[in-house]
């Protein structure tokens, strides 16, 4: 029986890597993120085979943003797959616009806070407000769930703070930027170990190169599940 509150992320280049991967970890992960790096590589089929085929839940990471209608128009189209969770920027008029297209359906939509590759330095550098990069987030994040949005996307440790908005009650949390003890940061910035990001609120955590870089990901993936089933 797999625990979904661990979400893998298949960012490995194509769908036939991907489901080798997910071939790999059997039955002990019930949960895939397939993220933007593998939409011309067959990303969609993959997202539909796992979820039709293989009965996976599916996290499809677009962080989409445009205007409201190619927004909804977008989101309307990918609905059509019976995925489970899709991502947008967390700018009110894109939330508002993706929960219409998504209206009908299961799909949850999650706004993306301030990505969890970034510090004050990137965000100085974008032009974006000064600020406390943790305000930002959280302002952010209320604002999206005001909108609409079914949940955010923050990095563990916003997480609390997120879980304690009035607004986020009853809403998902889901904390990419999660790190085993020991295992390398990659190109992640704020980040926590598992058993920290669910003991600060979050629902799920997305784990990727620490499971499928591993010698044996399939160890990888349950010494995760052993960690988050402690909280």
């Amino acid at each position: 029986m797999s625990d979904d509150r661990l979400i893998v992320a298949l960012d490995v280049p194509h769908a036939v890597a991907g489901m080798e991967l997910a071939q790999t970890l059997g039955e002990a992960v019930g949960f895939y993120k397939i993220g933007l790096g593998m939409l011309t590589g067959g990303g969609l089929a993959l997202a539909n085979e796992l979820k039709q085929e293989h009965g996976k839940r599916i996290f499809l990471d677009m962080k989409l943003f445009d205007i409201g209608a190619t927004v909804e128009a977008a989101v309307r189209g990918l609905a059509q797959f019976d995925l489970d969770f899709l991502t947008v920027h967390g700018d009110p008029h894109v939330v508002a616009a993706a929960k219409q297209g998504a209206a009908g359906t299961d799909m949850k939509i999650l706004a993306v806070t301030i990505l969890t590759s970034l510090d004050r330095a990137d965000l100085d550098a974008a032009l974006i407000q000064s600020g406390d990069l943790k305000d930002l987030v959280l302002t952010r994040a209320g604002r999206a769930l005001d909108a609409g949005a079914d949940g955010v996307i923050a990095s563990p440790q916003e997480a609390a703070a997120i879980r304690a908005l009035p607004e986020a009650m009853g809403k998902l949390i889901v904390t990419p930027g999660v790190r085993p003890q020991g295992a390398a940061l990659g190109d992640q910035k704020r980040v926590a170990t598992p058993g920290q990001a669910i003991s600060d609120g979050a629902d799920h955590i997305v784990v990727g190169r620490p499971i499928w870089q591993a010698k044996d990901p399939a160890a990888a993936a349950r010494e995760v599940l052993r960690e988050i089933s402690k909280h």
